[in-house]
């Protein structure tokens, strides 16, 4: 991307992505959802085209390219009514933190298959008693002999049902010399699914939506020592380097669905008369949908800026821009879908026009993967240079 212009491969990316997910639309994403099946026709078709990976190294089966362009594929898929949540986890979380600090073999093992579609990775770091404050997180490793010892309790942790592995953010122990216990910073383990001693228990919801949420166990958990990502006393680093992607992702999924809605809305608008024109003559329509279009443009920009500084290599600048672009998508996109479902009257609230089901998956961008009050405590510490109040 060049200033704000797209390059023409960026442009036959958006093309190429809005064709594909236009071939599967809502109707495919609600029907699999109220069914309590997964979009597996959709992600591997999306894993074949190269979608899922355009941002991993070509040297493990990606694309070469970057946030932006995976950013990308996440707007144009949730835009077309079927964002996939486990793109925010598998390519852009999993697969730039394995990608930068695993090992040869763990690239080549699993980078592999989540460039391909594949391999479906799922990410562990959401606690009960930690939320938003991943400092105490009580998930442990331990050392027995070569190998490690997991245990803990993770919750909403999405789709781990359909993933073939797991990314677990744990706390790493260590034996000092008077045979203490002494906790380090968190370590990241990747585990296989059918891994014994890890199981999971569903999370009813009422967001309806193919990927579902879990509580996940890890009872003692045994894992040989080449399922450490990097090194256990530098995961601070190495989790941070999956946020910033993790912050766009979700940025680019509430901008796709708030232009799902405003398109929605404009189509019907446009069309609905009861008086002498379309209502969507009248101001009190016309008026709030441009706002809606001018919110979901201007996330849209951040969104852009966040991920062009993190493919440059500019980690501080991107961590303030990706918050910045996920609190304004969040905010832009739950205001379209209600103004949305305000256009169409009752029948917003059908099955038949499908913005009713719009109305709680956008109310989720305000609070994940990080909540707007985390958010603004961000901003008015880092970028204000507020004290901290917490």
């Amino acid at each position: 991307m060049t200033g704000f212009i797209e390059t023409e491969e960026q442009q036959a990316l958006r093309k190429a992505v809005a064709a594909m997910a236009a071939d599967y639309g809502q109707d495919y994403y609600l029907e699999r959802a109220r069914a309590g099946r997964h979009t597996d026709e959709l992600w591997s078709a999306a894993g074949k085209l190269g979608f899922i990976g355009v941002n991993l190294p070509e040297q493990y089966g990606g694309g070469g390219a970057g946030m932006y362009e995976l950013s990308l594929v996440m707007e144009e898929m949730s835009a077309a009514g079927c964002p996939l949540l486990m793109m925010v986890v598998s390519p852009a979380i999993n697969g730039t933190i394995i990608s930068r600090f695993g090992t040869e073999e763990q690239k080549k093992r699993w980078v592999t298959g989540i460039a391909d579609g594949t391999v479906t990775m799922a990410f562990a770091i959401t606690e009960p008693d930690a939320g938003s404050n991943s400092h105490r997180i009580t998930t442990t490793a331990r050392r027995d002999g070569s190998d490690w010892i997991i245990k803990g309790q993770k919750t909403f942790i999405s789709g781990i049902d359909q993933a073939q592995a797991v990314l677990v953010v744990g706390r790493a122990l260590r034996e000092d010399g008077a045979h203490k216990t002494e906790s380090l910073k968190p370590a990241l383990f990747v585990l296989p699914t059918d891994t014994p001693g890890l199981s999971w228990t569903k999370i009813d919801m009422e967001i309806i939506s193919p990927e579902s949420q879990f509580q996940v166990f890890l009872d003692d958990v045994r894992v040989p020592a080449d399922a450490l990502v990097g090194s256990e006393d530098a995961a601070i680093a190495q989790l941070f380097a999956g946020l910033n992607p993790e912050r766009i992702m979700g940025a680019a999924s509430a901008i796709g669905l708030g232009r799902f809605a405003i398109d929605r809305a404009v189509q019907y608008v446009k069309t609905r008369q009861v008086w002498k024109v379309p209502i969507g003559a009248h101001q009190g329509l016309s008026h709030p949908l441009a706002q809606n279009h001018i919110e979901i443009e201007l996330a849209k920009l951040m969104m852009q800026k966040a991920a062009a500084l993190y493919d440059g290599g500019d980690d501080f600048g991107a961590a303030e821009a990706a918050n910045m672009a996920k609190y304004a998508a969040g905010e832009a996109s739950v205001r379209a879908v209600d103004q949305a479902v305000q256009s169409l009257g009752g029948n917003g609230l059908t099955s038949e026009y499908g913005i009713a089901a719009a109305v709680t998956a956008s109310r989720l961008a305000r609070i994940a993967p990080v909540s707007r009050e985390m958010i603004l405590n961000f901003v008015a510490q880092t970028s204000l240079g507020l004290p901290r109040s917490y």
